[in-house]
């Protein structure tokens, strides 16, 4: 038997040994109150100019030796595809207030270098831009969320910008588009005013960053096939002057609001914790700490609720994920860390999260795609890995565009290290779009299998499929030399006699199953 299914299979076996003197836990999923659509393009993505996440890492040129489509690395582009990427984010981040789009466009050996001054101080050489990033989305068949330079750009700028992707006209613009090879409007489904307005973006105070936008949106002209849903800028963290301050004065002005929170094990900044290595008391402070997405996306939701009570307007986390300490010997401004079993259960955890507020966050964007910060990808020359977060995103494809369930949890225990504790079991539900129900567990205790009744009123059901992800280790993860050390496995379970059916979560799980 392969060893990592049969590890997998040892501690499925271990979850189902019936060693629990307290009941299951139990989960009941409500089919007849159907909730809101979960936006596909909350399994959006995030492509930054930063470090290898663009160059190196997904684009190598045309003239490359490694297989490439229009100088897109073939391998990237195809596992990308495998996880149905639905949206990308592009070009930045704090690099897209300082990115001048023209800079981007024409013959690539006639481009100018520019240095990148928010990360590593490298040449910038301008290789891809917006005919290439188009490329990028048409070949993964996902939409387009282009950021605008509000830091050092004009209304102006991005005016045209809009202009040379959108106009169907003979405009010197659109002819311009043309010339570089491009007939027809590109289709931009988001465009972002800026980018974090409150920091790196010019920093900017609600207030003052809301009358800028409003002046710019006024020139974001395109026509009505071809126009994007527009983006203001907004807080982070707990900071909810910014969804208050925009949602009363923007509200006839843009399509919603973005938000930016980032999971850290120590809470600080200087020192983050490792992405590897670490101890229990890190995990559990880095569940516990991306578990206040839930207490963030609330507070924001209630603040757009006062001037937005129909929930036009939409809550973009456009910047999620874990971010640790960089990996010794690397660039430190290229943010390059490992990817373990651990980010998965965030990633699933905060999934989870989304799909219970699905009627207002309607689009995600995680830190990073490839290479940077909590990746799907790694990659190594032509090398390539898998991470345990790409797993957890393939595993939650059927749950978009799913129709959110409600559900509730009973007898859920806390698992607990110290004076730090959270709850044991996270789960969500959904009917995908092909009819069927979806269910998603994860078990936050390491050490702890679970049992989770599954109730589901009016409905028998007989046995649940899909996918198991976990590992030994809290810290396991793909490397170059063990690029398959973790991945999914099969799992099912079956009712009992008693016709209830009872699911045996493993400890540090991820599940996503189908009931039948």
């Amino acid at each position: 038997m392969n060893p990592i299914k049969r590890g997998v299979f040892a501690l499925c076996m271990l979850a189902s040994g019936g060693v629990f003197a307290a009941d299951p836990v139990s989960l009941t999923i409500d089919t007849a109150k159907p909730g809101a659509i979960i936006n596909k393009d909350v399994y959006g993505q995030f492509a930054e100019h930063l470090g290898t996440g663009i160059y190196e890492g997904i684009w190598v040129g045309p003239k490359s030796k490694t297989p490439n489509t229009k100088g897109w690395r073939n391998d990237v582009v195809g596992a990308l595809k495998d996880i149905k990427v639905p949206l990308v984010r592009w070009p930045g981040g704090c690099f897209a207030d300082e990115y001048h789009w023209r800079d981007g466009i024409g013959p690539r050996e006639k481009r100018p270098v520019k240095v990148n001054t928010n990360w590593g101080g490298v040449d910038e050489s301008n290789a891809v831009g917006t005919h290439e990033f188009f490329d990028l989305v048409d070949l993964l068949g996902a939409d387009a969320y282009v950021n605008g330079n509000l830091g050092t750009g004009s209304a102006q700028e991005m005016s045209e910008w809009v202009e040379y992707m959108t106009s169907d006209s003979k405009s010197t613009l659109a002819n311009m588009r043309r010339k570089n090879g491009r007939d027809k409007p590109f289709k931009v489904a988001y465009f972002a005013v800026g980018n974090e307005a409150w920091g790196c973006g010019g920093n900017m105070s609600p207030q003052y960053y809301s009358d800028l936008y409003k002046q710019v949106e006024t020139f974001l002209r395109a026509p009505k096939q071809y126009r994007p849903k527009i983006i203001a800028s907004g807080g982070n963290d707990n900071d909810v002057a910014w969804s208050d301050v925009l949602s009363k004065e923007l509200k006839k002005q843009t399509d919603g609001i973005s938000f930016h929170y980032y999971t850290i094990p120590t809470g600080k900044w200087d020192v983050k914790g490792a992405s590897t290595s670490f101890q229990e008391n890190e995990w559990i402070s880095t569940l516990s700490n991306t578990l206040r997405m839930e207490s963030h996306i609330q507070k924001n939701t209630a603040a757009m609720d006062k001037h937005d009570p129909e929930k036009k307007l939409g809550l973009f986390v456009d910047e999620w994920g874990t971010w640790y300490d960089v990996e010794k010997g690397t660039n430190p401004g290229f943010l390059f860390q490992q990817n373990t079993l651990r980010d998965a259960v965030v990633a699933a955890l905060n999934f989870n999260i989304f799909h219970a507020h699905a009627d207002r966050v309607r689009m995600t964007n995680i830190a990073q795609m490839v290479n940077v910060l909590q990746a799907m990808i790694l990659t190594d020359k032509d090398k390539m890995i898998l991470t345990p977060t790409y797993y957890a995103y393939q595993m939650y494809v059927p749950f978009q565009n799913a129709t959110s369930l409600p559900v509730s949890l009973q007898n859920n225990p806390d698992y607990s290290v110290g004076n730090v504790k959270i709850p044991e079991i996270s789960a969500s539900a959904a009917r995908g779009t092909d009819g069927k129900l979806y269910v998603a567990l994860v078990n936050t205790n390491p050490n702890q299998p679970a049992d989770v009744a599954l109730n589901i009123p009016g409905q028998a059901v007989k046995a649940v499929k899909g996918r198991v992800l976990t590992a030994a280790a809290m810290d396991a993860h793909n490397t170059f030399a063990a690029p398959q050390a973790i991945k999914p496995a099969p799992f099912s379970a079956a009712a009992g006699a008693d016709g209830k059916l009872t699911v045996k979560v493993p400890a540090k799980a991820v599940i996503v199953v189908a009931v039948e």
